[in-house]
């Protein structure tokens, strides 16, 4: 072969090898961008398949990658031209999450509360009028302890007290957005007395009405708090209604100068039990002051109140103190007394306790001290009078029947 003719088979050679890399190195080709040929674009064939797969449009709320999500109201599915065939959420160490389809078939919510500071996965199934399937994954993060609060109330649901007691709310953290919060609490009552809330505090806020609750009326609390921000980065997850009665009216008058108690019960009185009231080196407070607590018998060590000897230990320890109502946080209680000989309507000798006589062991039904204990309830009043000693503090304790209703109004936020 002459050179020529060399160059000319090299060259038709390299054009033909040319020619097979550029139809295999590319999805287009000469007879594609001319119009020959049957091949369709990614894009078209993206069409096609989306065309062909299912209606069924599943919403799944908070988005996925949410955080400080709600722990009662965030997690939901919904769907649109279909019906959910299954919903499953699942917090990341496996628990699963009971929840409800609706009756419809278009939405699920959890059955009950989420916890705090957790990631949740939610899986959904949903199916158009085809039968044919679509499905749907998100994840989110609850609202962690560090950014939220809750506020502790009392009275418990569906308990029943005396006319004295208040909705006492404590927050556990400090509340600078007072407003905010306050708007999402409501307590209301069937007797239709104006019910006011005060804040002693930015972390508590007690609600009363002018007057002593009308006995046999039912008092309800509503906290919307769920998503109110009660201070900078830090939001409310509580959702919920409570409700408590009101009992009988039973106000009881403590009188530290003729050492008797009158207990009343819609103003005529029952009983009148001798006393012995605080000493004149420890008075008693005055003033109306609401039963917090009771226990049948417990331990009143001086120590932790401050009463205490030279050597730091308290002045007394009585371990079996029977029939004890406590009346203020500080640690005045009125409760039953067997070590007293002689001093109930006689002598105030008390370290600033109400006494009455009782036995040990809190075991004689037939004792002053158990028959007040047996005839109280949380949330009835004692009055303390002519004791010598300032009026207890409205904070101390849930005792705010001692500031006058203007005072109590001028404490709210609303």
């Amino acid at each position: 072969m002459t050179d020529g003719k060399r160059r000319k088979g090299l060259a038709a050679a390299s054009a033909l090898l040319g020619g097979v890399l550029v139809l295999s190195a590319c999805s287009g080709s000469d007879a594609e961008t001319s119009g020959g040929g049957d091949r369709t674009s990614q894009a078209e064939a993206d069409a096609a398949a989306a065309k062909e797969s299912s209606e069924a449009q599943i919403k799944i709320t908070p988005d996925d990658g949410s955080d400080n999500a709600s722990i009662n109201n965030s997690a939901g599915v919904t769907v649109s031209k279909g019906t959910l065939t299954e919903v499953k959420m699942t917090a990341t160490d496996g628990t699963e999450v009971s929840g409800q389809i609706s009756s419809d078939k278009t939405s699920w919510k959890p059955t009950g509360q989420l916890e705090r500071a957790t990631t949740y996965k939610l899986t959904a199934t949903a199916q158009d009028s085809e039968g044919r399937a679509a499905h749907e994954n998100a994840s989110f993060t609850t609202v962690s302890p560090k950014n939220s609060f809750i506020g502790t109330f009392t009275p418990d649901d569906g308990k029943t007290v005396g006319v004295g007691m208040p909705v006492s709310i404590n927050f556990d953290k400090e509340i600078t957005d007072k407003a905010a919060v306050q708007k999402g609490i409501t307590v209301n009552t069937t007797s239709g007395q104006e019910v006011a809330c005060h804040w002693f505090s930015t972390q508590r806020m007690d609600c009363r009405p002018e007057d002593y609750w009308q006995e046999g009326a039912t008092v309800t609390l509503k906290l919307a708090l769920d998503g109110v921000e009660g201070a900078e980065g830090v939001y409310g997850v509580q959702q919920k209604t409570v409700s408590f009665k009101i009992g009988r009216n039973q106000v009881s008058y403590v009188d530290a100068k003729t050492k008797q108690m009158k207990v009343t019960q819609d103003g005529k009185t029952v009983k009148t039990i001798p006393i012995s009231a605080g000493s004149p080196e420890n008075k008693t407070y005055e003033g109306q002051m609401v039963i917090s607590e009771k226990y049948k018998e417990t331990r009143m060590d001086g120590s932790t109140v401050g009463f205490t000897d030279d050597d730091g230990k308290g002045e007394y320890d009585i371990k079996d103190v029977p029939h004890a109502m406590r009346l203020s946080t500080s640690g005045t209680f009125i409760h039953g007394n067997y070590w007293g000989k002689g001093i109930f309507g006689s002598a105030n000798t008390s370290h600033g306790c109400v006494g009455l006589a009782d036995a040990k062991g809190a075991d004689d039904p037939n004792t002053p001290g158990a028959w007040f204990y047996d005839n109280s309830i949380v949330g009835d009043v004692v009055v303390v009078q002519n004791t010598g000693d300032k009026t207890i503090a409205p904070d101390n304790g849930l005792n705010g029947w001692n500031m006058d209703w203007a005072q109590w109004k001028a404490g709210s936020a609303v």
